[in-house]
């Protein structure tokens, strides 16, 4: 089944130029079945990049959904064009009153911040206490996941000596949770941060269970409330070349970046990358769609507490 999502979005046509069934709101109106409806919170810098690498995932899977994209009240996006933003994105204020079966809350270039030094942290914490009592399972990206689980329990974050770069590779804590039905024993995910969060100042609190963890990268992923809230701390949407644009970006601003890990052919960063992670990012999507989301939501979405 496709994803839908709005007419003109530029996703679209992206998307379907990569044979991936997207369906727009006006042909998705004459189907006659119960959509899940997914908000996604974008805080990164290029919008449509991410919205398009989040859609690219969403997209496999047998479920129909409606997606609306939410944007941080008043704060004004310098990468992304306002007409984007006005066509397209809803202020918390909009949507306070809908609920939602999921929702997806993206990473933002703020991490070396104290999160009250955040011009939107108080709405964020906002958005994230309406999240508990509004949406069947939230699956919080990088420093969102660490905004949150400093939020709901107090996790510090400690800044790196340098920015965690790369393709990690990762193991399975709970082969059991269907978070991870169809998964190797080993699988790769993209990391891009200068902070982490720490095992030790985790298995404090008994209600996180820790599912996935890197030798390279550290804790991965960590689920809550029975799978209503997941917390993973890399990139499994990014596309093939993110990593490489982050480089070249920083290394034109003669900021100091290291060559990703496990990216380019021998470390070369002249020859293309090579993608080792797509397939358990569709899993991971997928599963979390499927035994999170889909099997969890109430068929009255009004009923989600």
């Amino acid at each position: 089944m496709p994803l839908t999502i709005p007419v003109n979005l530029p996703a679209v046509e992206l998307l379907k130029q990569e044979n991936i069934f997207v369906m727009d709101s006006q042909r998705a109106e004459t189907q006659d079945i119960r959509p899940l409806r997914l908000v996604i919170l974008n805080l990164m810098p290029l919008k449509i990049t991410t919205e398009t690498d989040l859609i690219r995932l969403l997209s496999n899977t047998p479920l129909q959904i409606e997606v609306d994209l939410m944007k941080i009240s008043g704060h004004v996006s310098k990468n992304t064009p306002i007409e984007h933003m006005m066509a397209f994105y809803k202020d918390f204020n909009t949507i306070k009153g809908d609920t939602y079966d999921g929702m997806i809350i993206t990473g933002a270039p703020v991490e070396q911040l104290d999160y009250e030094q955040v011009n939107y942290w108080e709405e964020l914490k906002e958005i994230m206490d309406w999240a508990r009592t509004h949406v069947t399972s939230t699956f919080y990206i990088c420093w969102a996941a660490q905004a949150a689980l400093y939020h709901y329990y107090g996790i510090p974050k400690y800044q790196l000596s340098s920015k965690r770069f790369g393709v990690f590779k990762h193991t399975v804590n709970d082969k059991q949770n269907p978070i991870f039905r169809g998964f190797d024993d080993e699988f790769y995910v993209p990391h891009s941060r200068h902070s982490e969060i720490r095992r030790e100042d985790i298995i404090k609190h008994p209600e996180l269970t820790i599912l996935s963890e890197s030798p390279g990268a550290g804790v991965y992923m960590i689920m809550a409330r029975g799978g209503r809230e997941v917390y993973v701390t890399g990139h499994s949407e990014y596309s093939p070349n993110t990593l490489r644009d982050e480089y070249f970006r920083d290394k034109e601003k003669g900021l100091p970046i290291q060559v990703p890990e496990n990216y380019f052919p021998d470390d070369d960063p002249t020859r293309e990358p090579v993608v080792r992670w797509r397939a358990h990012a569709n899993l991971l999507f997928t599963n979390w769609l499927n035994y999170f989301v889909y099997q969890e939501t109430p068929y009255d979405i009004k009923t989600i507490k």
